[in-house]
């Protein structure tokens, strides 16, 4: 079957190891449905999974693709779950220490076809295309958990995004403001910060720059580059919510500050099967849709691939069926 996948561990030039092919067809244990993919979302963890972080070298050749939308066998319309939990866990899938996501163990969606246990189907709302139900498993779940599970803002309060343009933040972006929060954003061009405004954000601004009052909280996908503008950003007592460090890991924690001020940081990683069905009820019940800044075919996926590792962004990236 048709797939885009890497064929090697490469730290150095990541792209290099991206490959536009052919795959055997995936065997279907017992317990796990077909699912015949109609759009796949890039995401940072493709390329990490190119560099060879978090997959070990025995997995490759590794199909790409963390997340996606499809039909089964039978016809129906399903938005795929990408935390595969093992067998018999029980609880917060996200916290289950032996859990994987699509493309670290299993093959993942950039392909004709995807297997998966059949828990991690859910329908697929019918306001939603196939474009855009595939950005809701990975960048929109994530962004889901982090301002509705780990932050406890309320409406009225204002919240930071760092970066404007990624697609964790663009979501961050409207599903703040659908929920009533005040929405700040930042980003290195008038461009990102003019799509954040679009999309919902009441106020954009450089990154690093000084802000016309501290936030409640600030939601960090970027890590190294923005960490002290975060750390410096929030009110007594506010909250770092943490999902990624596209940037580096490697900040300074500046823990003088986290404790005089009683800062709070959380870790925030994708997210469970039943927020992803609250989240595709929200996104249906408020009428918002993901921002999608390029659509193109799997055959083309190498554009795409290249324009995330540059950072040319302008919300998700969606691969289709030629």
């Amino acid at each position: 079957m048709f797939a885009v996948y890497a064929k090697e561990p490469n730290q150095d030039d990541p792209l290099a190891s991206l490959v536009v092919g052919e795959r055997p067809e995936p065997e279907v244990p017992d317990g796990w449905v077909t699912v015949s993919v109609k759009a796949a979302s890039l995401n940072m963890h493709d390329l990490w999974t190119l560099r060879g972080v978090g997959i070990k070298p025995e997995q490759f050749p590794m199909i790409l693709g963390c997340d996606g939308a499809g039909v089964l066998e039978d016809g129906t319309e399903v938005v795929l779950h990408s935390v595969i939990n093992a067998a018999g866990w029980q609880g917060d899938d996200t916290l289950d220490p032996k859990r994987t996501l699509l493309t670290e163990k299993h093959q993942g969606t950039f392909a004709d076809r995807v297997v998966v246990p059949a828990r991690n189907v859910l329908p697929k709302p019918a306001g939603l295309s196939f474009q855009e139900a595939a950005t809701m498993g990975t960048a929109w779940l994530t962004a889901y958990r982090m301002l509705f599970v780990k932050s406890g803002l309320r409406p009225g309060q204002t919240m930071l995004v760092q970066g404007a343009s990624g697609g964790v933040s663009t979501a961050l972006v409207q599903l703040g403001r659908a929920a009533g929060m005040r929405v700040w954003v930042t980003g290195r061009s008038a461009e990102k910060r003019a799509l954040a405004e679009g999309l919902g954000a009441h106020q954009s601004f450089e990154s690093g720059a000084r802000l016309p009052e501290r936030v409640d909280a600030v939601f960090e996908t970027v890590g190294k580059a923005t960490w002290g503008h975060s750390v410096r950003s929030l009110k007594p007592g506010g909250i770092i919510v943490v999902s990624g460090s596209t940037s580096g890991p490697d900040a300074n924690a500046e823990l003088q500050r986290v404790f005089f001020l009683q800062l709070r940081v959380t870790g925030s990683t994708m997210g469970t099967r039943d927020e992803l069905a609250d989240l595709l009820s929200y996104v249906e019940l408020s009428g918002i849709r993901p921002q999608i800044g390029a659509e193109l075919p799997f055959s083309d996926a190498a554009q795409g691939f290249a324009d995330m590792q540059q950072g040319a962004t302008a919300g998700k990236i969606v691969f289709t069926k030629n």
